[in-house]
C-alpha cells in the first residue's frame, strides 16, 4: 500500500510534444485573459478612482491598484508617473497640519511602498523608488511615555517634511525618516535607514545610512 501511494504521488503524464503544445497554449491563453482583465480594470476603475481622490493628477498615469489611503490629505501626481502594485498612504491630519504627498513627473513608485504624512512628503522628477520603501515625516507617537499612554499624537513641532530631489534612486526596503532631504541624483542602497540629509551625487547605504561613494557622471562626446 505504501509503495502504491508513493507511485501515485510521483506519477505524471507522458512527456509528449502534443501535451507540451496543449498546456503551453492553455497557459498563454490564461495569461492573456488575466492581463486583459487587469488592463480593463485599470482603465475603467483604478485610474478614474485615483483621479477622483487626488488633488491633481497629470497626464498618462500608470497605476495597477487603488492605494490604501487612511484619513484625508492632498495628493499631487505629475505626468507619466508609474505606481506599481499597491501602495499605502497614511495621513495624520488630526494634529492641525494639512498633510500632502507630491510625486514628480516620470517617477516610479514600487509595490508596497508606504507613506506616513503629517505635513509633507515630496518626491522629485525622474525618481526610482523600489518596492517596500517607507517614508515618514513624523515619529507616529510622542517621545514622552505619559503622552503615549494617554493616547496623544505627535505635536506639530515634531513633524519635519521629507524632500526627495530629482533623479534619485532608492533601493528596495529602505526607511526614509522625518526631516531627511535627499539631493538630486543620489542613490540609496537597499534596506538602508536614512536619518540625515544625503548630498547630491552621492551613494549611501546601511543602518544607519552612511556615505560610501560618489555617483560618477558619464559624459558622452558630442
Amino acid at each position: 500500500m505504501r509503495q502504491f501511494v508513493k507511485r501515485i504521488l510521483v506519477c505524471s503524464l507522458p512527456d509528449l510534444r502534443i501535451f507540451r503544445v496543449m498546456y503551453r497554449t492553455a497557459y498563454e491563453c490564461c495569461v492573456a485573459v488575466y492581463e486583459t482583465g487587469v488592463c480593463l480594470k485599470k482603465i475603467v476603475i483604478v485610474e478614474p478612482t485615483m483621479r477622483a481622490i487626488c488633488t491633481s493628477v497629470g497626464k498618462r498615469l500608470r497605476i495597477e491598484r487603488i492605494p490604501y489611503i487612511r484619513r484625508r490629505g492632498g495628493i499631487v501626481i505629475g505626468d507619466d508617473v508609474y505606481i506599481s502594485g499597491k501602495i499605502s498612504i497614511a495621513f495624520n491630519s488630526a494634529i492641525g497640519l494639512y498633510p500632502e504627498l507630491r510625486i514628480g513627473n516620470h517617477t516610479f513608485i514600487g509595490h508596497q511602498c508606504s507613506f506616513s504624512i503629517a505635513k509633507k512628503i515630496s518626491i522629485g522628477d525622474h525618481c526610482l523608488i523600489a518596492g517596500g520603501t517607507s517614508f515618514f515625516d513624523n515619529d507616529g507617537h510622542p517621545m514622552d511615555a505619559t503622552r503615549r499612554r494617554n493616547g496623544e499624537r505627535v505635536s506639530p513641532e515634531q513633524v519635519w517634511p521629507v524632500v526627495i530631489g530629482d533623479d534619485v534612486w532608492i533601493g528596495a526596503g529602505c526607511r526614509i525618516l522625518k526631516g531627511v532631504h535627499i539631493g538630486d541624483r543620489a542613490i540609496v542602497g537597499s534596506a538602508s535607514v536614512v536619518t540625515k540629509d544625503v548630498p547630491p551625487d552621492t551613494i549611501v547605504a546601511g543602518n544607519t545610512a552612511r556615505l560610501i561613494g560618489a555617483v560618477k557622471q558619464v559624459v558622452t562626446a558630442s
